[in-house]
Order: C-alpha cells, then structure tokens, then sequence
C-alpha cells in the first residue's frame, strides 16, 4: 500500500518535501517489481538525485552526482539510468529544457502539463487531461494524428512573483 499522493503544484508552496521522496520511491520500487525491472543502485541513485528537488536536471549534472558517488562519469551512466526511469513513467523529459525531473505521481499512467519557474526553476508537475483532449479533438479535425505532446508553461512562481522576479 503506498503513501498519500503529494498535490500537484507543490513546489510552489509549502509541504513535506520527505513525502514527495518517499512517495515516489515506493512506488518506483511497487511499480517496478510488478513489471519484473530492476532498481538497481545507479538507476536508484539517479531517482533519488532528481527527487531532491523540485526542478529539472541535465543529463551531465545528473552524471556530475553520480560520480562524485562512485557509479563512473562515462555520459552513457546517466543516459541508461534517465532513459529507464522514463521508460517506466517515474522520470519525465522536458523538451525546452533538455533535462529530466522525478515523476511526482508515478502511480499512474499519465501525462502532465509541467509549470517552470523561470527565476528559481522550480517545477511543478500538473494534470493535464482536459488540454490533451483538446489538442486530441483539433487534430482529428485537422486530419492529424498526434503521437506525443509535452506541456511546459513558463512564468513565475508565486514567491519570485513577490519578490519582483524580472
């Protein structure tokens, strides 16, 4: 049985940061070994570097952690272990940003829309069933069939919005 889910949007506000870690690696751990897939020490590792923070993380920064803890600094470290977590929907790609971030609700099957701060990038991973509808309707009108979308607003988040952000 796993934890309470973390609400959307929690980057932004105060919470319990321990439970958003804690959260999504039990249920990586469920959800894995229902599938048969291993976590091993580096893909664990790699997992527990991007759940440190509400942000995205590059590929290098990524591989940067994992060696000062020993797993090597050979690109292809990172790479496997990124690419594995997002095959298993416990890590998401962000386009614009060309990094990765944890999979705050990977207990489920689904497709978030993403809000960056573009001050603090901090990143908050929301629902966005109605806006894939959406896009899924006019593209079937359009005569189009879309295969993969990635919502990303950016703008700023409440605290740096107060602090006068530019």
């Amino acid at each position: 049985m796993t934890q309470e889910q973390p609400d959307a949007g929690t980057a932004f506000t105060p919470h319990d940061h321990c439970l958003c870690q804690s959260h999504a690696l039990q249920v990586a751990e469920e959800r894995l070994a229902a599938r048969k897939a291993r976590l091993t020490p580096v893909r664990r590792r790699t997992l527990e570097i991007l759940l440190e923070s509400h942000r995205a993380m590059g590929a290098y920064e990524v591989l940067e952690r994992l060696a000062e803890d020993g797993f090597g600094s050979q690109p292809p470290v990172a790479y496997r272990a990124l690419e594995f977590l997002v095959q298993h929907g416990l890590a998401h790609r962000l386009q614009r940003l060309n990094a990765f971030a944890a999979c705050l609700h990977p207990e489920s099957e689904h497709a978030p829309a993403f809000l960056i701060c573009r001050a603090c990038d901090k990143l908050a991973e929301v629902p966005a069933g109605c806006l894939r509808n959406e896009m899924n309707k006019l593209s079937r009108e359009a005569g189009f069939v879309v295969e993969g979308v990635t919502v990303e607003a950016v703008g700023l988040c409440a605290s740096c919005a107060e602090a006068g952000s530019a």
